[in-house]
């Protein structure tokens, strides 16, 4: 499990901190005193497609997709928010393919409802696909993520929960030029 943490933010009232010095020894059973923080991916970084020549099925190498996002989160009083995010993935291994093994570079990050970014992580996830197989799904999950409130009146539903690809330009470009390929790569195309 990967655990969040940010680096110190100079903000006015609200900071992102580590889960550590935190008492979260007064919770108890009450519900939230609010909604949680949104967690998703942003559409233009939720998948990754890499390509061997031209953009063709037979040349693709690996993909990497965000199939859903899940948030948890735990508030009452005055305590900060505490989040866990799990994150499901899939995997495939084209025709390109070098390697049964493959780092994809992911990112976690925190945003105010007006997308302002207070805090960000990026980290890698080994894949490793077994023989025989062209798609591996994992699930991830990122515990640690404490967003301090100025205040008992912030609710959850200030802040966002952004996850994704750590993408090249290239790779982003090629995200927003619409263009698909499934994760499911590795099975030709049926001839027309």
């Amino acid at each position: 499990m990967k655990r969040f943490a940010p680096a110190a933010l100079a903000l006015s009232a609200l900071a992102l901190t580590s889960c550590a010095g935190v008492d979260l020894s007064n919770l108890d059973d009450a519900p939230n005193v609010g909604p949680c923080p949104v967690a998703a991916s942003l559409y233009d970084a939720s998948r990754l497609v890499e390509i061997e020549g031209a953009e063709r099925h037979e040349n693709v190498e690996y993909t990497g997709e965000i199939q859903a996002i899940r948030g948890y989160c735990r508030y009452i009083g005055t305590n900060p928010i505490t989040m866990e995010v799990e994150i499901d993935f899939a995997f495939g291994k084209g025709p390109k393919a070098t390697a049964s093994t493959k780092t994809y570079p992911v990112f976690v990050s925190v945003t105010r409802r007006d997308r302002n970014i207070l805090a960000k992580e990026r980290f890698d996830i080994q894949v490793a696909w077994p023989a025989g197989a062209d798609v591996v799904r994992h699930t991830e999950t990122i515990p640690g993520i404490v967003i301090p409130r100025a205040n008992e009146t912030i609710s959850g539903s200030n802040f966002e929960v952004l996850v994704g690809f750590d993408l090249t330009p290239e790779q982003l470009a090629y995200n927003r030029s619409g263009t698909r390929f499934t994760i499911n790569v590795a099975k030709p195309a049926l001839p027309q």
